[in-house]
């Protein structure tokens, strides 16, 4: 887990840098007010950043994106093709996608347009972006090729235990709270999971190391949530 450094806000909300052999790529920039944070732990690295991924586009995890932007001329800025317009505050749906579906969470939009949109498949460096859609229509997760981490995004979060955001987490409710589409929420959550990933980097919460039984346990209780026509 070398290639990675966590930077959290208030231990609730992360920025994950990950390094590259061109610099750093920062995967989401947290809350407001992350910036300097972000900036110092690149620099306790020796390495610029090369660019700004953004899993999605809630404000808890584009908040500090403007202010890392503006301080960083050049910067490529990364967000999937769907969640893009969500940047611009555009909630417009999509033909095909489900009719229950519900915006939830903060949508605050920002002054910096992303550079390059990102569609599955796509190579960031290390990074295999991967469709995580559900708690946001867009939202993606990372796995990085060399070690098979996943940068869960909100897809999964270890806050208070490994939990999926389709279903609460009692201990740490905000990404069910916030979720688009619990249903799809699930599936990607099962799609991530078979993937066998070696540990889990999640937006909120500490990195957990072999986390397959982990996730397996949630994705079970998200089931019986779901089952239950809780959703």
């Amino acid at each position: 887990m070398t290639n990675l450094t966590r930077v959290s806000r208030f231990g609730l909300v992360n920025a994950l840098l990950v390094e590259e052999e061109d610099g750093l790529t920062v995967v989401d920039t947290g809350l407001a007010g992350s910036a300097k944070a972000i900036r110092a732990a690149a620099d306790r690295l020796g390495r610029p950043i090369a660019r700004i991924l953004l899993t999605h586009a809630h404000g808890d995890h584009v908040g500090s994106l403007d202010a890392l932007a503006e301080g960083l001329p050049g910067v490529e800025v990364l967000i999937s093709e769907r969640d893009a317009p969500l940047l611009a505050q555009d909630k417009t749906p999509r033909p095909g996608e489900p009719g229950d579906a519900r915006y939830r969470g903060s949508y605050p939009g920002t002054r910096t347009r992303p550079t390059r949109l990102l569609v599955p498949g796509d190579r960031v460096g290390s990074l295999e972006v991967l469709a995580a859609p559900g708690h946001t229509p867009g939202h993606v997760a990372l796995l990085d090729t060399r070690d098979r981490t996943l940068l869960a995004g909100d897809a999964y979060s270890t806050l208070g235990g490994v939990a999926t955001s389709a279903a609460p987490n009692w201990r740490f409710p905000l990404p069910f709270a916030a979720t688009w589409h619990r249903g799809l929420a699930l599936r990607s959550a099962r799609e991530l999971r078979a993937l066998d990933p070696a540990r889990l980097a999640p937006g909120h919460g500490k990195v957990v190391e072999a986390p397959a039984a982990a996730m397996d346990a949630a994705i079970a209780r998200a089931d019986a949530w779901l089952r239950r026509g809780r959703g």
